[in-house]
């Protein structure tokens, strides 16, 4: 017997902040510049630990169902920031006012409401319950960061991590305070890009604050690798991450991570040591090959060069070095995974799959991250036509999220999928 989907209403929002359903309008989602109901097969209920945002200076708009019509009410637009592990194939759908405030680095997922429950356009990609906090108390993530601090009271990594995980609610912060699943080691102050999104350093006028504290120093390799022990002896598949959102690029920094790269592992330290980077700079990369890394992965809003660039807005090096970078991470025997910042109607178009098949293909990437690209959805668009992407009638259809993993794993069959940096048992043992 097939599966009943259900057709959510549109979900709506009133000057108080109460949100409600439409007794006759359906949900309402955007691709890109397209408006459109959701796909039946791409509605899923809403998971647990996802949010609910209030889009100011924003109306909602739903479907009529029995004339074909996109109406818009005087109330405010509802969107949802859904839960780690998850992927949006479709963004909320609003009219902007012309005074309407840009909105902050989140992702924005069309949400409806249908019998008892929230429904987003969305999949799961990685069944890994790394960021899932259920059950966990906060007395106990206060109780492991307050032991951290006490033995290692000198460290100014672990301060820093510690007071995330207390303050800003980190998950990755959180994690370490707990012992469990991958330890953040941010390392760099600077950056040499300007990305339009970046978490930790916005440029005044940009009409947004940053969600992120950037770090204020340079931690010695003493200690990072006192982080990374301590990690090691409580998680026995430990995952260690250079390049988090409260820092700029951690390669700027190479020298001192591939000492204390190097320090772990002649120390006998295990696990996946991994770095997230823009991979701007192809020496670092060999050389964090070379002190014992383990896995690179390469932040990437689209694998067209013009298209990369006015998003990373790079310094000093173009996309051609990120193509350098990840041709030496190969070659220095590092597993290569690709952060895809996916966003609707732009990531899932035939000159995407096209340009991202062959870059894959080129150099036998082994995995992609499937991540929300986390900003206002209107200000990508405009990033979009600025590198002069919607001119090519190739970037006006979306095929979806399903299919466009689809057809990329079918193209690339070696290819696995997923949301979070995987732990590479046997790279490591």
């Amino acid at each position: 017997m097939a599966e009943h989907k259900p057709r959510p209403k549109l979900v709506f929002a009133d000057n108080d902040g109460n949100i409600y359903d439409h007794p006759e309008l359906e949900m309402l989602v955007r691709r890109g510049d397209r408006l459109e109901p959701p796909r039946p097969d791409e509605i899923i209920a809403l998971p647990p630990e996802s949010e609910l945002f209030l889009l100011p200076g924003r109306h909602a708009l739903g479907f009529d169902p029995e004339s074909g019509e996109i109406e818009q009410l005087d109330e405010q637009a509802v969107a949802a920031f859904v839960c780690p592990g998850y992927t949006l194939s479709a963004t909320a759908a609003y009219a902007a006012r012309a005074n309407a405030p840009t909105l902050p680095l989140f992702a924005y997922g069309a949400v409806g409401f249908s019998g008892d429950r929230f429904y987003v356009a969305a999949a799961r990609v990685d069944e890994d319950k790394r960021q899932i906090f259920t059950g966990i108390s906060r007395d106990r993530i206060i109780k492991g960061a307050k032991a951290l601090r006490a033995k290692f009271p000198k460290n100014r990594l672990l301060e820093h991590l510690t007071g995330c995980a207390l303050t800003s609610c980190c998950p990755a912060a959180r994690n370490l305070a707990l012992g469990r699943f991958e330890a953040p080691l941010p390392t760099s102050r600077t950056c040499n890009a300007r990305c339009v999104g970046c978490l930790s350093l916005q440029e005044e006028g940009s009409g947004f604050p940053s969600t992120q504290t950037r770090i204020s120093f340079r931690p010695t390799a003493q200690e990072i690798v006192e982080v990374m022990t301590e990690h090691g002896r409580r998680e026995k598949r430990p995952v260690y991450s250079f390049g988090q959102g409260c820092e700029g690029e951690p390669l700027t920094e190479a020298k001192v991570i591939c000492e204390a790269v190097a320090r772990f592992r002649q120390n006998g330290g295990k696990g996946t040591v991994n770095i997230n980077t823009n991979a701007s700079l192809p020496d670092g990369v060999e050389a964090f090959a070379a002190a014992g890394g383990s896995s690179i992965r390469v932040s990437l809003s689209s694998a067209e060069a013009a298209l990369y660039e006015a998003y990373y807005r790079p310094v000093g090096y173009g996309f051609a070095a990120v193509r350098e970078s990840i041709a030496r991470a190969k070659a220095g025997g590092l597993f290569v995974s690709l952060n895809f910042l996916f966003f609707p109607g732009i990531s899932d178009t035939e000159a995407e799959l096209a340009a991202l098949t062959e870059l894959v293909t080129e150099y036998k990437v082994d995995f992609i991250q499937l991540r929300n690209l986390n900003l206002d959805p209107q200000l990508y668009l405009q990033v979009a036509a600025g590198s002069g992407a919607l001119a090519d009638p190739a970037r006006h259809a979306s095929m979806g999220l399903a299919n466009f993993r689809k057809r990329l794993r079918k193209a690339c069959p070696w290819l696995k999928f997923g949301y979070f940096n995987p732990y590479l048992e046997e790279r490591v043992e």
